[in-house]
């Protein structure tokens, strides 16, 4: 039997999250909501198959729809998330799961009550390049892991609504936590600058250090000449990059780092070896991404970017929004 799912919010991203559910087997694609008539007229055609509304109320309110997807505006991810877990549906919200630690709170918390499925849409932890990183990182082929770090860097939109931070740090708080198998950091410092439009950082550099001497570092910043996409592990033994815009070697793995010279304690002489590229499926994470959402629908299981994960990621991005205030230049001394 297939899960019954509507999406919300036909705006960037709600379109192609329709497009995944609605050729997914197992899947069947029952409605597609937005408030603008001009957003349905437009992609009701490309889905001929699924009712459209313009009120959330009538997707609630059908008893044969299973699971509703939030691609709505930031502010209202939230909210809206706990009115579709209140009705007694799963759901799957866009990133970030709220705008606050308190909000997001009280999703979760809707969740556990109704006892269905919350699931946030972190993409990239489902992305195929990203899981080999993960699994060559906890494979030990790079020894001890010393510290991570991040580049998402590109000239992109100005949003008059969200900093880089928002913006642009969901992406990369979540894969630096995924890969950092779930701890928590214990200082979150952020430092930026608003160049383009007053109090909205538009290029953030944020610095986290982990309880058990990971440190990370994220550069984070939509005025720059270079467009970014990378995670780079540096090892004891070995070093490797998650690269989002290379075509074939998306992930490649360095054996560089110290040894210590055998004939005399320590000293340490650096090694330069082999690098090489292994193979990374080519599949949409996307896909990936909503196939995981209707598993776990289907058999009652938590989702690798579940209610508790998606609320790790906004404790991080709250943590470092207060530094971020109180290292602005606004901020008194």
């Amino acid at each position: 039997m297939s899960i019954r799912v509507g999406v919300v919010g036909l705006g960037y991203w709600g379109p192609n999250l329709a497009r995944n559910f609605d050729r997914l087997p197992g899947a069947e694609l029952r409605w597609i909501c937005d408030q603008s008539q001009e957003a349905r007229e437009r992609w009701a055609p490309s889905f001929p198959d699924a009712r459209v509304s313009g009120d959330l109320d009538e997707l609630l309110e059908d008893p044969e729809l299973d699971a509703v997807v939030v691609a709505t505006h930031v502010p209202t991810h939230a909210p809206l998330a706990t009115r579709v877990l209140g009705a007694g549906k799963h759901c799957f919200v866009e990133k970030p799961l709220a705008q606050s630690v308190a909000e997001a709170e009280q999703v979760v918390a809707a969740a556990r009550k109704s006892g269905r499925v919350l699931m946030v849409g972190h993409l990239l932890e489902y992305h195929p390049g990203v899981e080999k990183l993960k699994s060559i990182a906890e494979s030990g082929e790079l020894g001890d892991i010393y510290y991570l770090y991040s580049n998402r860097l590109n000239l992109g939109k100005l949003r008059p609504d969200e900093n880089a931070l928002w913006s642009l740090g969901a992406h990369d708080v979540s894969v630096l936590l995924h890969l950092a198998g779930g701890e928590e950091p214990s200082d979150c410092q952020a430092f930026g600058e608003s160049y383009m439009q007053p109090g909205i950082e538009d290029v953030v550099f944020c610095y986290l250090r982990f309880p058990s001497g990971l440190a990370a570092h994220l550069h984070l910043s939509w005025l720059d000449p270079h467009k970014e996409r990378r995670f780079t592990v540096v090892g004891s033994k070995r070093m490797a990059t998650f690269d989002d815009m290379e075509i074939e070697r998306k992930v490649t793995v360095y054996d560089k780092g110290f040894d210590q010279k055998f004939e005399s304690y320590g000293e340490y002489v650096t090694r330069s070896g082999d690098i090489w590229s292994p193979h990374i499926s080519n599949e949409e994470p996307l896909r990936i991404e909503c196939r995981h959402f209707i598993e776990r629908v289907a058999d009652g299981g938590e989702p690798r970017s579940g209610g508790e994960s998606g609320l790790r990621v906004v404790r991080v991005l709250e943590a470092l929004q207060r530094s971020l205030e109180g290292s602005s230049r606004a901020a008194p001394v």
